[in-house]
């Protein structure tokens, strides 16, 4: 496994992300495939989901299953649902018609469309993970503010993730109108100053589901 390449992807998910998904178009030119061959991404975002979640469960005093459920659910199963929808619908409607007599119609690889929701997710996990843990004794506080900022946050790292799989279908040459990704950011713009009216606060929402 090349954990090399695979932390300096994490850091242009991070800082450039349009840079790690030019990358793709390598992928496709020296192995012919527009998906990773290397799980070294995925067994990463394992490891460090389940590192974030063990500080969780030490922090509020809960059971290591927690860890479990991150991993198993919310990464893997939950990807699995929204990596297969995806790929349903770019293969289905966004398609590329009518093409030239000399290309090859291509399709997206359902391994493809898990490798874009394992790179969305690894900034949504630094953010709601490491970055909300670290926050937490403010996020937590039953005040206006706090939960404010709760919902900024997880306006940020929800919009980056749809934002994030927009870029990865859009890497695709023979996709077109790969901006109905970006539709859920539109919602997210419009839930937010609710959230925010109504006071309601995600992170203690969050938190009391996992570790009530």
């Amino acid at each position: 496994m090349d954990f090399e390449y695979t932390f300096w992807l994490m850091l242009q998910l991070c800082i450039s992300p349009k840079t790690a998904y030019r990358h793709t178009s390598y992928q496709k030119q020296t192995k012919n495939q527009w998906a990773r061959d290397d799980p070294a991404f995925v067994v990463v975002c394992c490891l460090l989901l389940a590192g974030a979640s063990a500080a969780y469960c030490v922090t509020l005093w809960h059971s290591l299953l927690s860890i479990l459920s991150a991993v198993v659910v919310d990464f893997l199963l939950i990807g699995l649902a929204i990596s297969s929808a995806s790929w349903f619908i770019s293969n289905r409607f966004l398609r590329k018609r009518n093409l030239p007599h000399h290309q090859v119609e291509q399709h997206v690889e359902w391994l493809y469309s898990f490798d874009v929701h394992c790179n969305s997710y690894f900034p949504l996990f630094l953010l709601l993970y490491v970055f909300q843990f670290l926050l937490s004794p403010l996020l937590l506080w039953r005040a206006w503010a706090p939960a404010a900022l709760a919902c900024v946050l997880y306006a940020a790292a929800f919009s980056h993730y749809h934002y994030l799989n927009f870029l990865g279908y859009s890497a695709l040459p023979f996709l077109e109108r790969t901006e109905v990704f970006l539709w859920p950011i539109g919602l997210i713009c419009v839930a937010l100053p609710l959230a925010v009216l109504f006071g309601f606060n995600p992170t203690r929402f969050v938190l009391s589901i996992y570790f009530s």
